[in-house]
């Protein structure tokens, strides 16, 4: 395998790892608002009994949210200098605006949110938890501006040398050490093409991500009968935000596909197996593509992309065969991961519907009857599912735009640094392999001692500080 693939494996295993935290970290951190939220207007200890003990999940996660997320930007220095030196002035800024407005306001306040519940009044300790949830998207919001000016690049122009080339130019493997884009516009950096779009997608997912960990939580309890007050409330928090995030996947999703057929063609020719352009283009539920015939074998939904796209059968759209052979992605991998992440979302639409339903008819908690039983069953281990669901996006956003790491400008294999070699990065991967089972081990460890703990008593919860108390009646 050559150093290209190795550096390529590398990176998408310390990404892939590294995201099944934030997302976790937003959605939890926006439960954490609203339970909170709701003590504060209710004075309901169980609300206070709740935020307490997701809180400890939330620090568990956070942690190793950073813990893994440190090493991806040691890897654009060491095996994608060329890339760095060349996108340096953009990515830096984003990543230089993370840090600022996001990492510090989180970290900020996380002291205050982990271990102040007894040294600060509620008040204090509310806008602690509100200000760590927006940190936590603040920092989503800077990532994805990043990643999606890689896809849609825009406020910025190409130089050689110091000098301005037009967007015709094609790099040359000599001009790579003296080829940077320079910014042009700030805002239009970050109000990229498809950044929004992307943003919108990618925080809704992790809403979800969020509301399904606390609803396999709660759904474990009332399976094992356990802290019976405390799982159906916090299995109510988590289907509420469910069940609009769910919903809202569909609108967001809606969008970035528009986008991405405005902006990039092949991507989309791939995510749907089109390979003849033309109108009434079919939209395919699931299938497989014979890439040596160019053909897509399953069922199909008649004029189904075209519509989707632009609302009209008689929509134009490009198929792979209009696109020169060493300008595609891989197909296979992103028709097969785009179609397992719509499929998980609408499952997970499914789901959290049936939540409601058993909700709405008052028999959430009611463990004798089947259908709720069932639900329980899958909630348990439904918290799998927004974790695929986004690894399979993240993949198909990625994979899909192949070959390019900066679209349009520059290829990935050009990225590559100069120096690091095929046995480097071999040794380092297996190094952070191995790191990284021990990490997650040690999570799943902790995450199940946390649960199996279970949260503190209500009467417990009940001994809250004399000054809470007064503030609270005030």
């Amino acid at each position: 395998m050559d150093v290209l693939m190795l550096a390529r494996l590398q990176f998408a295993f310390t990404i892939a790892f590294h995201y099944i935290f934030p997302p976790l970290s937003i959605g939890l951190g926006t439960i954490l608002v609203l339970m909170e939220g709701m003590w504060l207007k209710t004075r309901d200890p169980r609300y206070h009994n709740m935020a307490r003990f997701w809180t400890k999940m939330f620090g568990l996660i956070f942690g190793l949210g950073v813990a893994t997320g440190i090493v991806m930007e040691f890897e654009f220095g060491t095996n994608w200098a060329t890339y760095s030196r060349f996108v340096g002035d953009i990515f830096g800024s984003a990543l230089a605006a993370e840090g600022i407005f996001a990492f510090f306001l989180e970290s900020g306040f996380l002291a205050i949110l982990l271990f102040g519940w007894d040294k600060v009044g509620p008040k204090l300790h509310f806008f602690a938890t509100c200000m760590v949830a927006l940190g936590a998207h603040f920092s989503a919001v800077w990532i994805i501006v990043a990643n999606s000016w890689q896809q849609t690049p825009a406020g910025s122009h190409l130089e050689i040398n110091g000098g301005r080339v037009p967007l015709s130019h094609q790099l040359q493997p000599a001009e790579l050490g003296h080829a940077r884009m320079v910014i042009d516009d700030f805002w239009g950096v970050v109000f990229n093409p498809s950044s929004l779009d992307r943003l919108n997608h990618t925080l809704v997912a992790a809403w979800s991500a969020g509301a399904f960990l606390v609803i396999s939580v709660g759904a474990f309890y009332l399976l094992r009968k356990r802290h019976r007050e405390f799982a159906l409330s916090s299995l109510k928090f988590g289907l509420v935000l469910a069940f609009f995030s769910s919903l809202l996947s569909l609108t967001t999703g809606h969008s970035s596909a528009i986008g991405v057929a405005q902006n990039q063609p092949a991507k989309l020719a791939a995510m749907e197996g089109r390979w003849e352009t033309g109108p009434d283009a079919p939209l395919h539920p699931f299938g497989w593509v014979d890439l040596k015939n160019k053909r897509t074998f399953g069922p199909v939904i008649p004029g189904g992309l075209s519509l989707l796209v632009a609302g009209q059968r008689a929509h134009v759209i490009t198929g792979l065969n209009d696109v020169p052979p060493d300008l595609r992605p891989p197909v296979q991998a992103t028709f097969q991961l785009f179609h397992v992440m719509v499929g998980v979302g609408f499952a997970l639409i499914a789901l959290s519907f049936w939540g409601a339903l058993l909700w709405w008819r008052g028999v959430l908690a009611e463990t004798d009857r089947s259908a709720t039983r069932w639900f329980l069953r899958l909630g348990v281990f439904s918290v799998l599912l927004p974790q695929i669901a986004n690894q399979a996006g993240w993949f198909t956003a990625e994979i899909g735009r192949q070959p390019w790491i900066v679209w349009g400008y520059l290829r990935t294999s050009d990225g590559l640094s100069a120096v690091v070699k095929a046995n480097q990065v071999v040794a380092s991967l297996l190094g952070f392999g191995l790191i990284y089972l021990l990490l997650f081990v040690l999570f799943i460890f902790l995450l199940n001692r946390k649960i199996q703990h279970g949260p503190e008593s209500l009467e417990e919860s009940h001994e809250l500080p004399e000054s809470w108390l007064k503030q609270s009646r005030a």
